[in-house]
């Protein structure tokens, strides 16, 4: 049995190393259990900070047991590894629907000029000036400053614009055939002519009430679910494997050798990393406007975009090459790599965050327009939102492709 305080008489092995990051993870688990608990179902920022706490303890778990599999007991692990993949699935859905209006309605803003409420968890509105979020009592509202209208990107005429109920701009994919068009633009045989920011700042309300009701619809399913789940028997038994966890873990006869085995699985997930950014079109994403990869995120397909699925992967991926790199630096004695290569591995991790933020964003906002009887300018609205978190999406490659190529070229 592996006891996470022990004084081993010989050497460390590979199994003390990796039994007391585990027993480690799993203490934090049960912690932010405990804390989660005490705040209860409406315990506000206490209980969503508990179960943030509580996502991170069970990705770290089960990343660990992913990539160091074989010091493992194989059957345990491989019991335990998904069912910490769905809890922490599901306790993450109710903050990501949360922080998506949040940021859908803070872009609403900045791009019509018109203040957006943006609807806080305790209930206060707080509305949006220049991209940031500006807390005002009594439900107060901050005047935005209205951008000029060479900012603000209209349909060509003629390319549906103008139609009936339920007419969206050809940036909103599966709606519309025409292409956006926007001043200083050169020519390309496509004139058209820019729209004042009233148009954008008309549908901009509605346009938010529609994003608030859809997103906060399925934000309360996801909370539902969320109590539901940590009610349920499965919930349960995945805590009591945790609190076992936390006194002893089921370990391999290759766990019985020396701390530097852990190495060469660390190696692999490193090496897998290396193959799925190798597979990235960074030559591409290292221009700061990347106008063809924007068209391709405006398809009509309403299915997720092919393309962002390798970047999500790659997110993945990172995540678990993090997760292995904490465990070599717990290895006693042993000599950590320099603080730039974490530094790295952080930052890009923020810019694939950011990615997948805008990605889903733009998801929501494409869902959103395929609405039944909306308006032309709740479409325009939507179509404008779309567009800007595809911008968005391409800015977060942006800066994957400086940290990543940059620091290879240092290295």
């Amino acid at each position: 049995m592996a006891r996470r305080h022990h004084e081993p008489a010989g050497p460390y092995s590979a199994g003390d190393v990796l039994a007391v990051h585990l027993q480690d993870r799993a203490t934090d688990f049960l912690r932010s259990l405990r804390l989660h608990r005490e705040a209860g179902p409406g315990g506000g920022d206490a209980s969503a900070d508990a179960a943030a706490r509580l996502r991170r303890s069970a990705r770290r778990i089960s990343g660990t047991l992913h990539t160091f599999r074989p010091m493992l007991d194989r059957e345990w692990s491989d019991a335990l590894r998904p069912e910490l993949a769905w809890l922490s699935g599901t306790l993450a859905r109710e903050h990501a629907y949360g922080d998506r209006l949040e940021r859908l309605l803070a872009a609403l803003t900045r791009l019509s000029g018109t203040p957006v409420p943006v609807p806080v968890r305790g209930g206060v509105q707080v509305p949006v000036r220049d991209g940031g979020r500006v807390p005002v009592g009594g439900g107060g509202r901050v005047p935005a400053p209205v951008p000029p209208a060479s900012q603000v990107p209209v349909p060509v005429p003629g390319a549906g614009a103008g139609a009936g109920a339920g007419a969206a701009p050809a940036s909103v994919p599966g709606q519309g055939q025409g292409q956006w068009q926007g001043r200083g633009q050169g020519d390309g045989g496509r004139g058209g002519a820019v729209a004042p920011a009233g148009a954008l700042a008309l549908g901009a309300a509605k346009a938010g009430a529609l994003l608030e009701r859809q997103l906060n619809l399925a934000r309360t399913r996801a909370h539902s679910a969320a109590l539901q789940a940590l009610g349920s028997a499965r919930f349960h038994a995945v805590a009591d494997s945790v609190a076992l966890l936390a006194s002893e873990v089921p370990l391999a006869g290759a766990a019985a050798g020396p701390p530097s085995a852990l190495g060469p699985l660390a190696a692999e997930a490193g090496a897998r990393l290396l193959d799925a950014v190798g597979a990235l079109p960074l030559l591409r994403a290292g221009h700061p406007y990347n106008a063809e990869a924007l068209a391709d995120g405006l398809t009509t397909d309403p299915a997720p975009q092919p393309q962002d699925a390798p970047w999500h992967q790659v997110r993945l991926l990172l995540r678990l090459h993090r997760y292995a790199d904490e465990v070599l630096r717990s290895v006693p004695d042993a000599v950590p790599d320099g603080a730039g290569e974490g530094s790295r591995l952080l930052s890009a991790g923020h810019a694939l965050d950011r990615h997948r933020d805008a990605s889903e964003a733009a998801a929501a906002a494409s869902a959103a327009a395929r609405t039944p009887r909306i308006t032309p300018a709740t479409a325009y609205a939507l179509g404008v939102l779309h567009a800007d978190q595809r911008h968005e999406v391409e800015a977060a490659r942006y800066a994957f492709q400086r940290v990543w190529v940059r620091e290879e070229v240092r290295v």
